[in-house]
């Protein structure tokens, strides 16, 4: 089975049991070829220098035989003779004929086993003929020696000094014959000594550089060895990392190829059944995200409990309707309507998007959203709530050209406006819904609230609306204007509502100058002063002419002075006095 479809143990495993074998040849190379080197330095050692050292010592002895001769000479010519001091002469020169022999013998046997070790590598030659020409030295030696030193007996006890001293002359001649014939034999027992020497270096150098080259050699491997596997693990990680990112992008078409069988083939094929998944996943998260906002379709994967249990909360609600939907949808085919609804939530709902907003539903003509959290901080939601009505009110106008143009009709048969709702409040956010179908929505007095006010625009011909917490909550980011007092059914008192007129800073002076003056004509409103306030909303109507809410108060103004109203009276307007 190839290595890449064994598993990462085995392929680790298979790695180390390679090194580790690599470097047991490597030791086992070392050792022999250290043995060998030990072989030839104890061969060195034990034999070569030893048997120099005997042969060296061969001509020691040779010159210490011919002074021992000679002390046995002079010892027998002296008059009276003594034989006692004779007999220790020859005593020593017998000694130091015989340590010639067995320095001789001791060389040759050091050599002989030079010759018979076949571990060795020696010139057997060489050292073949060194021993027959020690023995050939000694033989001769011995028999020219023993020649002579009879005869010099004979000469020294007939008292013939001038033959014995011819005599020891001759044996000095032999002598020094013999220690030629040493010498020579020792230098070429030198050149078998460097010689081995140098098989020692050479072994030496050779096991070095054998050890080097196996060690390299053991590297190398391992490391081609653990390359080729590393690179068969990093590759697809590197693979799995690169798919691993498209996937933390959102992007989940990265499929891993499969290359190998191990642990992390099998982590690529997970992978690629993982992405397949959240495609699968996604592409539903698509489809009910055309049904349902898909942050509550986050949040309720990312908090299921809330879903179930459901919590209160402050939040934002926004109510948005299409005024004169009735009128225009009656002279409409059903493809036709559908076409233009279609396009008019398409338009409306992505301020809501844009600015953060959760889409509840959809309810006929009208478009219900919310702000809160935990889609959105508590101190932003009521400013983007504002914000995305105003720039839904700011589609109103291309709207109402493009919407010809989808009919392919010249001019719609009554125009189209908005008019949004908001309020901020407490509510409840859960699952409402039956055992068969569920709806993640938001309920309270708020909801009632913001649908309310979308309501309230017709009365006074407002497109925005927005009660006092969220006006509170907004602060001075939007422009404002305080329109009336509202006594909506459930609530103990009333309470002030705002029109959102602008972004900060964005009022023309027209505006500016109808807020100053609308503000003027509601104080006196309030306080009974019915001539100030209808002059001052007169002078807002100047300002800008056609300002719904001026002409609203005009009007009731005019019916409070034909019908004056009770003590009681507090200057809110209720809305079951329609």
């Amino acid at each position: 089975m190839p290595i890449f479809n064994q598993s990462i143990r085995h392929k680790i495993v298979g790695i180390a049991l390679g090194l580790i074998v690599l470097m047991l040849v490597t030791s086992i190379l070392s050792m022999v070829m250290s043995s060998q080197v030990g072989i030839l330095l104890d061969e060195l050692t034990n034999r070569y220098i030893p048997a120099y050292s005997h042969l060296a010592r061969a001509n020691i002895h040779s010159l210490e035989r011919a002074l021992a001769l000679r002390r046995m000479v002079m010892t027998k010519m002296e008059a009276p003779s003594d034989e006692q001091a004779y007999a220790a002469r020859l005593r020593d020169f017998e000694e130091s004929d015989r340590k010639i022999e067995e320095g001789a013998e001791a060389a040759r046997k050091l050599i002989n086993a030079i010759i018979d070790d076949p571990r060795t590598y020696s010139d057997n030659a060489a050292l073949g003929r060194i021993d027959i020409r020690i023995e050939t030295a000694v033989t001769e030696l011995r028999r020219d020696l023993n020649e002579d030193h009879a005869k010099l007996l004979k000469q020294v006890d007939a008292r013939q000094m001038t033959e014995a001293r011819g005599t020891l002359e001759h044996i000095d001649v032999v002598r020094d014959q013999f220690n030629r014939k040493v010498d020579a034999i020792r230098a070429d027992m030198l050149t078998q000594v460097f010689f081995s020497t140098s098989q020692v270096i050479g072994r030496q150098h050779q096991a070095i550089v054998v050890s080097g080259l196996v060690t390299l050699l053991a590297a190398v491997v391992g490391f081609v060895f653990a390359l080729m596997v590393s690179s068969g693990i990093t590759r697809p990680v590197r693979l799995l990392l690169a798919g691993t990112r498209e996937v933390e992008a959102g992007r989940f078409d990265k499929t891993i190829t499969v290359s190998t069988q191990d642990e992390i083939g099998e982590l690529a094929a997970a992978f690629n059944r993982m992405t397949e998944q959240l495609r699968h996943n996604e592409r539903i998260r698509e489809t009910f995200g055309r049904y349902i906002d898909p942050k509550v379709v986050q949040g309720l994967i990312d908090r299921p409990e809330v879903a179930i249990d459901g919590e209160r909360r402050v939040m934002t609600i926004m109510f948005c309707d299409m005024s004169g939907f009735t009128s225009m949808s009656e002279g409409m085919t059903p493809r036709g309507l559908v076409k233009v609804m279609n396009h008019y939530f398409t338009v409306m709902s992505a301020p809501v998007r844009n600015n953060r907003g959760i889409i509840d539903k959809y309810i006929g003509d009208a478009i219900m959203s919310y702000w809160g959290p935990p889609f959105i901080e508590d101190d932003e939601q009521a400013l983007l709530a504002g914000i995305a009505a105003i720039e839904m009110a700011d589609q109103v106008p291309a709207l109402q050209r493009q919407l010809p143009d989808l009919l392919g009709i010249r001019a719609m048969p009554a125009p189209c406006d908005l008019r949004i709702g908001i309020a901020t409040g407490e509510v409840l956010t859960g699952s409402i819904g039956s055992e068969l179908m569920m709806s993640f929505t938001v309920m309270g007095d708020a909801v009632n609230l913001a649908s309310r006010l979308e309501a309230v625009n017709k009365v006074y011909g407002t497109r925005i609306l927005i009660s006092q917490a969220t006006a509170e909550a907004i602060g001075s980011r939007l422009e404002l204007r305080e329109i009336d007092r509202l006594a909506v059914a459930g609530q103990s008192a009333p309470q002030p509502i705002f029109e959102v007129m602008a972004r900060a800073g964005a009022l023309t002076d027209a505006q500016a100058s109808l807020r100053t003056h609308y503000a003027e004509a509601l104080a006196a409103y309030r306080i009974r002063r019915f001539d100030a306030a209808r002059a001052a909303f007169n002078a807002a109507l100047e300002a800008v002419p056609g300002d719904g809410p001026s002409r609203t108060m005009l009007g009731r103004i005019a019916q409070l002075e034909a019908s004056p109203p009770d003590e009681a009276w507090d200057g809110a307007w209720r809305l079951d006095s329609k």
